[in-house]
C-alpha cells in the first residue's frame, strides 16, 4: 500500500510539453519518482517516466529484478489508449533502482472530455498497485485544404492492388511492433533538414480531389518540407533502420526505429545511403529529397509513429523523455 503522495510542479519552456509534473510516492518497499507531460494536446502523446529507487534499509530478493508497469489513458472513465513500460536503466550512485519510460499517443481526433492516466505496477511479489495522474486537455485547430491529383497520383490514390495492400501490411506490421530492449536514444530529436519551408502539417485535413471528378478525405500524418530534390535528409535521432524501400504510395522510403514502438519515418526520397539493419547516429546522412511516389512536386514528408498511431513530429523536438529531470 502506498503511504503518502506529494506531486510537485516544472514548467518546461516548450510549446510541446507545455507542463510536466513530478510526483513521489512512497512505501515500505520502493520509492517512486514519475514525471509526465500534464497537458495533453490532440496529436500530442503523453509520456510518463518512472523511477523507482529502494529505501536503504531495503532487504535485496530476487523480485528487484521484476519490476513492471502499464499505462492507461482515461477519457470519461474509459480506457482509450494503453502501453506497457520498458526499461531505460538499472543502477544510479552506487543504489538499486529501475528507470522506466512509456509513451501513449494522443488521437488527433479528441474534441474534448475528461483525462487522467493510471499507472499499474508490480514489482515481483514485494508490491502491486495502481494511482492515477490527473491530466489537462488543450484544445487544438486544424488546417483544412483541397489537392487536386492528376490522372498519375490519382491511379496511385485509388491503387486497390495486391502489391500496394502487401506494402501497407508489412509497414504496419513494423510500426505496430513494440521491442522493450530497442532502447537507442533518450534525447530530444531534431529536425531531418534545415529548411524551415513547411508546404503541409500533420494533422491537416485533406480532401483529395481526382482527375475523375471523385474525391476522397484523410488525415495528413506528418510534416512536409518543400526543399529542391536532392536536398540531404538526415536522421532526428539515433536509432535502426527497419526499413530501406520503394513503395507505390510513398516512393523511396525509409523508417527508422528509436524506442519500443517509436519509429520516425521519411517519405518520397529521390535515394537513399543506408540500408535495412543499419545504425544510425542523429544527424546521419541517410538519404536525398525528392518526388516519388504520391507526390505534387519535390518534398520532403517526415512523420513520427508511436504505438502505430501518428503523432506530430515537433513533440519529439523537445524533452519528451524527460533527461533533464532526471
Amino acid at each position: 500500500m502506498i503511504k503518502k503522495l506529494l506531486i510537485s510542479f516544472l514548467v518546461l519552456l516548450s510549446a510541446s510539453v507545455c507542463f510536466a509534473k513530478t510526483a513521489f510516492f512512497s512505501s515500505e518497499n520502493y520509492n517512486l519518482t514519475v514525471t509526465y507531460n500534464e497537458t495533453i494536446v490532440p496529436g500530442d502523446a503523453v509520456f510518463v517516466r518512472m523511477s523507482v529507487t529502494l529505501p536503504k534499509n531495503h532487504k535485496k530478493s530476487k523480485s528487484d529484478s521484476d519490476k513492471k508497469g502499464a499505462l492507461q489513458l482515461y477519457q470519461d472513465k474509459k480506457v482509450i489508449e494503453k502501453a506497457n513500460f520498458y526499461s531505460i536503466g538499472k543502477k544510479k550512485s552506487n543504489q538499486t533502482y529501475t528507470d522506466m519510460l512509456c509513451g501513449i499517443p494522443i488521437s488527433p481526433w479528441l474534441t474534448g472530455g475528461s483525462f487522467s492516466l493510471k499507472v499499474l505496477f508490480s514489482f515481483g511479489e514485494d508490491e502491486t498497485g495502481e494511482f492515477n495522474l490527473p491530466l489537462t486537455f488543450k484544445s487544438r485547430k486544424w488546417v483544412e485544404e483541397v489537392i487536386e491529383l492528376d490522372a498519375s497520383n490519382t491511379a496511385i490514390k485509388t491503387d486497390s492492388s495486391p502489391e500496394r495492400a502487401a506494402q501497407i501490411e508489412k509497414l504496419n506490421n513494423i510500426l505496430f511492433t513494440t521491442m522493450p530492449e530497442d532502447v537507442y536514444t533518450l534525447k530530444k530529436f531534431t529536425s531531418p533538414t534545415t529548411s524551415t519551408r513547411y508546404t503541409a502539417y500533420y494533422g491537416d485535413r485533406r480532401t483529395y480531389a481526382y482527375s475523375n471528378g471523385k474525391s476522397s478525405t484523410s488525415l495528413h500524418y506528418g510534416n512536409d518540407y518543400g526543399v529542391p530534390e536532392g536536398t540531404e535528409v538526415r536522421a532526428c535521432a539515433d536509432g535502426k533502420v527497419v526499413m530501406a524501400e520503394n513503395r507505390i504510395s510513398t516512393g523511396w522510403s525509409i523508417v527508422i526505429e528509436h524506442l519500443p514502438g517509436l519509429y520516425s519515418l521519411y517519405y518520397h526520397l529521390s535515394s537513399m545511403d543506408v540500408k535495412e539493419g543499419d545504425l544510425v547516429k542523429q544527424g546521419d546522412l541517410i538519404a536525398k529529397s525528392g518526388s516519388t511516389g504520391l507526390a505534387t512536386g519535390p518534398h520532403l514528408h517526415w512523420e513520427m509513429r508511436l504505438n502505430g498511431s501518428a503523432v506530430r513530429p515537433e513533440f519529439f523536438l523537445d524533452d519528451f523523455a524527460f533527461e533533464n529531470e532526471n
